[in-house]
């Protein structure tokens, strides 16, 4: 059985951080608070750092600092994230034209130093602060950038910048190249900064344009399921797909992949090594297939959506390979149009085949109760269908986000859902 846990509020993790605030200095009250949220990629895989489309949308798990300006020239930060490496409190001094503030150990404090440093106005005074957060490190769900956006907003509060929301998120990114030595694209900082609820946001990552794409349809769920397998992009594989697409992009002679098509791609095969072809072949389907799912999900058409979900999928295990394959006997239902399922090393997101298989459906997103949970079996990924007069409504699209590997689809009747009293009624 697949065990549901709800999100921390924010309001919770408000007052542990508080809680903890006061124990470690001496009994003084934090008197600033601030929240930024973690996100979720519908579609638009490896496209940020090409210049592409994505299409991602702010999650209610968020990261939380309180804490209070001080005079001098000291910084305090604590972490009540477990995961975190220790020590989980860190003193440093502040950055200035002679010296610059430089990364270190512990490796979670590199990000909040690199927003230190590259925060957008000047003088930033001393400041003690706790961190409180629901994003889980390592899920594929932004927890870097939570952690970025919502330390940038703090210094916000102590000393105001020119409210430039896109420069603030450049300037996270920035924090997260320069001190995590991560070469991430811009979707992060960029969706966490400016996601909208109820909302996904295409991010056209060349202009730095954004454009909000309702997910009010009282029928659309996506689930966001955790394997419990953690993930890094600064291990190797995520910086040599980057290079693998710039090298690309120079023997095609464009500034990105973004300005090249398939015409072009084909054109050059002969010049380009094997599995380049096929780094770039992923890239240049996927900024047309997430443009493309944009409109689908304007028009409230799931079923055209959850094709090019399946495509994308597809690409990333053939071309991009970041996945690994489940045997179909593993997974409950399922239509004889699929095979086998991938989960990937990276997060990704995956369709309810059955649901796909018959025809498409209406989806939900219940940001206000709180629908989206996490499974604590790490060996079990369970979609929820609601009863119907006795029988299973198999015409549900259900997108799921998913954040390691390997996992188990099975079927939970959804008769005290809302409680999380769920009866695993087993694979179908």
């Amino acid at each position: 059985m697949a065990y549901i846990c709800p999100i921390k509020n924010v309001a919770d993790l408000v007052s542990e951080a508080r809680r903890v605030y006061r124990e470690t200095f001496d009994g003084d009250d934090a008197n600033v608070a601030v929240c930024a949220p973690g996100r979720v990629n519908l579609i638009g895989e490896h496209t940020d750092y090409n210049e592409g489309f994505v299409l991602p949308m702010a999650l209610p798990m968020v990261t939380v600092i309180v804490g209070s300006e001080i005079s001098g020239q000291k910084c305090c930060v604590v972490t009540l994230t477990e995961a975190a490496d220790e020590p989980r409190v860190v003193d440093f001094d502040l950055p200035n034209e002679l010296t610059p503030l430089l990364r270190g150990q512990p490796n979670w404090a590199n990000y909040v130093k690199g927003v230190v440093q590259h925060y957008r106005a000047r003088p930033i005074p001393g400041f003690r602060v706790v961190i409180a957060s629901s994003v889980p490190l390592g899920g594929g769900l932004s927890s870097s950038a939570s952690l970025e956006v919502a330390m940038y907003t703090f210094l916000q509060q102590l000393c105001p910048d020119d409210g430039d929301q896109v420069a603030k998120a450049v300037a996270c990114q920035q924090a997260e190249h320069t001190h995590a030595a991560v070469p991430c694209g811009i979707m992060d900082q960029f969706v966490s900064v400016l996601g909208k609820e109820g909302h996904a946001l295409l991010i056209d990552c060349r202009s730095l344009e954004a454009t909000a794409v309702p997910l009010a349809d009282p029928g659309l769920v996506i689930l966001i399921t955790n394997s419990n397998v953690r993930h890094s992009l600064t291990g190797s594989e995520y910086p040599t797909r980057r290079k693998q697409c710039e090298e690309a992009a120079a023997v095609l002679s464009k500034k990105s992949l973004r300005e090249a098509t398939l015409q072009d791609l084909e054109a050059a095969k002969d010049r380009l090594d094997g599995v380049t072809y096929h780094r770039a072949r992923h890239v240049i389907k996927e900024i047309e297939r997430t443009a493309q799912a944009a409109e689908a999900l304007k028009r409230g058409d799931y079923k055209e959506f959850g094709r090019l979900m399946v495509e994308s999928h597809n690409s990333l295990r053939d071309n991009y390979e970041v996945s690994w394959t489940i045997p179909s006997k593993e997974i409950g239902p399922c239509s004889n149009e699929f095979s086998s399922v991938s989960a990937p090393c990276w997060p990704h997101y995956e369709l309810s085949r059955k649901a796909f298989a018959q025809g498409g459906a209406r989806a939900q997103i219940g940001s206000k109760r709180s629908r989206k949970h996490f499974t604590d079996n790490p060996q079990t990924l369970s979609i929820h269908r609601p009863r119907s007069r006795g029988k299973h409504n198999s015409s549900l699209l259900f997108f799921t986000a998913r954040c390691g590997f390997p996992l188990h689809l099975r079927i939970i009747e959804q008769t005290r859902l809302n409680r999380g009293q769920c009866r695993d009624i087993g694979p179908r």
